[in-house]
């Protein structure tokens, strides 16, 4: 048994036919798409891919600041730059 991480799941062959629709269908949520009843991909909008990619920036962000928080200040005259 596999997990599905979608609520909606639509097989190859459907998502062959019309991939426009299945999107539609979906309202933005993730698709799994299915090879013989197991997850084979999972289907996104840009939208979601896009936040999806810049939420990821933000965790990795966040780790950087999180790595130089303890780092000495350096002060900048900003008419040197």
């Amino acid at each position: 048994m596999h997990q599905l991480l979608a609520r909606t799941s639509v097989s190859i062959t459907e998502l062959k036919r019309s991939p426009s629709a299945v999107l539609e269908q979906a309202g933005g949520e993730p698709v799994a798409v299915l090879n013989h009843n197991r997850p084979a991909a999972y289907l996104l909008s840009a939208a979601t891919y896009e936040a999806m990619l810049d939420r990821l920036d933000d965790l990795d962000l966040a780790e950087i600041i999180k790595s130089r928080r303890d780092e000495a200040a350096v002060e900048i005259n900003p008419d040197d730059l």
